[in-house]
């Protein structure tokens, strides 16, 4: 995706506060996208969350990832 197809700039070139308010926002907007936007919107979103959020995952590998968030740790919160 070039440029003019992209929907804001290039996470890339977004500075590490900027990603970071660029991802709440889009987060925030989530759900009423969902709900009322037309299908290109929809894709639109969709599209630029997962920008966003590979080039979170790219500058931060190694993230904590807390023990509930994973598969065994919604196991054992079932189980209690």
């Amino acid at each position: 995706m070039n440029e003019t197809e992209r929907q804001g700039i290039d996470p890339a070139r977004l500075d590490e506060q900027d990603l970071l308010r660029e991802l709440e926002s889009i987060h925030r907007s989530r759900h009423d996208t969902l709900l009322y936007g037309s299908a290109a919107a929809f894709t639109a979103h969709d599209a630029r969350m997962k920008e966003l959020e590979a080039e979170y995952l790219r500058r931060h590998p190694e993230r904590p990832v807390a023990s509930g968030r994973t598969r065994e740790g919604a196991r054992s919160r079932g189980h209690s």
